[in-house]
């Protein structure tokens, strides 16, 4: 901070007409003992001086703290910037000067740094005033605290609310008044920021200690010695540690030490031959080691003496109660607030997911749901979806235009090439699914080895564009990014448009009576294979639509299309089959129920797929018709 603040006055001052402040001039003439050998004590009215002369003292006050401030033989201050030197009242260079450097401790850097903010936040400016609260954020101190106390009302609505949340940090961390940290801590009870609860943290650090009585200080609680916490051995390291025991015998280190030291048939007046009993063993021991043959060591009789006199407790590093309880109430408070905010969040990732895999299967819910056609290549036109969208934006620079032409163009080319799927593979395959599945995968095969030969191996970008960039913040917690908030609003426009046209247009009323009764259709003028053609390529041209969008923040490879294949099929038979209704349903349950079992398991992606897929062995075998069955003459055909 002090770095950056010298660089600012210097700045300020060199902008200035090279001219002395009279008032800096007379404040350093009359103080400059005091400048050179300043003393903590006497010094706050000196830096408050000068610090009221304007930018040049605040200048001179930077270099000081920063202790690039020097002063010559004839008593002129520099500042001292590498090679170059400047006058500090004038704002000369001095060039060829070799002043004496200034070294302020501690003590006196702190007091400099705390008028240096006190400088900076009663700026008129209100980038300098912002740019000061973000410093003492990062590294506040006690000084830093007087001086935000001190300083004049913010009038800007913001900034007052930024400060009066760093007063309120640096004074749970910094103010000797209990009763203030405790008024702090409370006027942020609920709040779940990270500096926030890194402030509690250290008024809630325990240590333990043992005692032979309950000790005068602020105890967290008494511990049992055996509890799964805080086992014997832990207790007898803990007196170990606090030079009450010897360190430990181990029964070895005694059978070694005994029998080194056998004379004439006995251990320290012990005959060997009472040596099976530990007790006799202990007293052989502490023989030899009152006679100094043997080094100090706690024997197992006394580590269970030392046990029986000793109480532990766990004592907080704060010293008072009432802040302690205080940091612990709010602590309790934010880590419940922490839960239900991590709670939506992973709300609003299900939603995201679910939104991609519903935009995903969407395509595939006309032409598996409502044709029964299995077309194993939706996913390549999900891929030929993405590469458009990347071959408009090598053509057109500008990202937002690229992304409004690349949609409809998307749809263009995926609705001809499911149309001309459906004329050259698909009509010819009627009522044999295993045909057209297996017909289907080899052009599946086929269309991403196309790709491949057009567009290469290597990921191709999609760019979003810049509105598009980034993500909506609530707080530390909740966040979405940008892209997947307009992926949700693109899947609610489909499912308003796939709707629109299944219920309000000539094309919706003859897809459903062809799917409820071909041969009555046929019957009443309707085409059934122009309709299965229009069908099948409206599937697929939102596939290409879900591919831009898919694009957008995964890698457009030729397997791209493959990623999303199981779940878009899983979705479609989840929800219920011709059932758009249930195709949304599907996707919210398998994107919740996938971020859920990912939030359980993060380290196993694999492990969280695999869960997904026996879930969803197993809810097919309760309801095989999914979760909204389509019902009707449809239902039977």
């Amino acid at each position: 901070m002090i770095r950056s603040l010298l660089a600012l006055a210097l700045t300020l001052l060199l902008a200035m007409p090279a001219s002395a402040n009279p008032a800096l001039q007379a404040v350093v003439a009359e103080n400059l003992d005091q400048i050179e050998k300043p003393s903590r004590r006497t010094v706050e009215p000196l830096v408050a001086q000068i610090a009221a002369t304007g930018p040049e003292g605040l200048a001179l006050l930077s270099a000081w703290a920063d202790r690039s401030l020097g002063v010559t033989d004839d008593g002129r201050l520099l500042i001292v910037d590498g090679d170059a030197a400047t006058d500090a009242v004038t704002g000369q260079p001095v060039p060829g000067a070799d002043p004496k450097m200034l070294r302020p401790n501690s003590g006196v850097r702190g007091i400099i740094e705390s008028a240096l903010v006190a400088g900076e936040i009663s700026s008129p400016d209100p980038a300098r005033r912002a740019a000061a609260l973000a410093s003492i954020a990062r590294d506040g101190t006690a000084e830093h605290l007087a001086a935000l106390r001190a300083a004049p009302a913010e009038a800007d609505p913001a900034l007052a609310a930024q400060r009066d949340r760093v007063t309120a940090l640096l004074a749970i961390r910094f103010d000797p008044n209990p009763a203030a940290r405790v008024a702090a801590i409370e006027a942020m009870s609920g709040d779940v920021g990270l500096d926030f609860r890194a402030a509690l943290n250290p008024l809630l650090a325990t240590t333990r200690v043992a005692a032979p009585t309950e000790p005068q200080a602020n105890i967290a609680r008494e511990l049992t010695v055996g509890q799964a916490d805080f086992p014997r051995e832990a207790a007898i390291a803990l007196l170990t540690s606090q030079g009450v025991l010897q360190p430990r015998l181990t029964p070895a280190d005694q059978r070694n030490a005994l029998a080194a030291n056998i004379v004439d048939g006995s251990v320290g007046g012990v005959p060997v031959a009472e040596l099976s009993d530990p007790a006799a063993r202990d007293r052989a021991y502490e023989a030899l080691e009152a006679s100094g043959a043997v080094p100090p060591a706690a024997t197992e009789a006394e580590a269970e003496a030392a046990l029986a006199a000793h109480r532990f407790f766990e004592i907080y590093a704060e010293p008072d109660s009432d802040v302690t309880d205080a940091a612990r109430a709010a602590q309790t408070g934010a880590q419940v607030r922490l839960a239900a905010m991590t709670g939506i969040d992973l709300g609003l990732d299900a939603l995201s997911l679910a939104s991609i895999y519903f935009l995903a299967a969407i395509g595939l819910a006309v032409t598996f749901g409502v044709m029964r056609v299995i077309n194993m290549a939706h996913g390549e036109f999900i891929m030929m979806g993405a590469y458009t969208g990347y071959v408009v934006q090598t053509l057109v620079a500008n990202r937002t235009l690229s992304l409004v032409l690349a949609l409809p163009l998307a749809f263009a080319v995926t609705f001809g090439a499911g149309v001309l799927l459906y004329r050259l593979v698909i009509r010819h395959l009627a009522h044999r699914p295993l045909e057209t599945l297996l017909a289907t995968f080899g052009v599946s095969i086929a269309l991403q080895q196309l790709a491949k030969n057009i567009f290469g191996t290597q990921a191709r970008p999609l760019t979003a564009p810049a509105w598009l960039e980034g993500a909506i913040t609530i707080n530390d917690v909740i966040s979405i990014s940008s892209i997947r908030v307009a992926i949700f609003v693109l899947a609610l426009l489909f499912l308003g448009l796939f709707l629109f046209i299944m219920k309000r247009t000539r094309l919706g009323l003859e897809v459903r009576a062809v799917t409820q009764n071909p041969g009555m259709a046929a019957s009443m003028g309707i085409n059934p294979d122009r309709i299965a053609m229009m069908t099948f390529g409206l599937g697929s041209g939102i596939a290409g639509i879900a591919g831009v969008a898919i694009g957008l923040f995964a890698q457009v490879t030729s397997e791209l299309g493959q990623h999303y294949i199981v779940q878009s099929f899983m979705t479609v038979v989840v929800g219920g089959v011709g059932n758009i209704w249930g195709t949304l349903a599907g996707a919210a349950l398998i994107g919740g129920l996938s971020k859920v079992i990912e939030a359980l398991n993060p380290a196993n992606t694999l492990a969280a797929q695999t869960f997904m897929i026996l879930f969803i062995i197993i809810f097919i075998q309760f309801r095989p018709r999914g979760i909204i069955p389509q019902r009707g003459r449809a239902a039977e055909a």
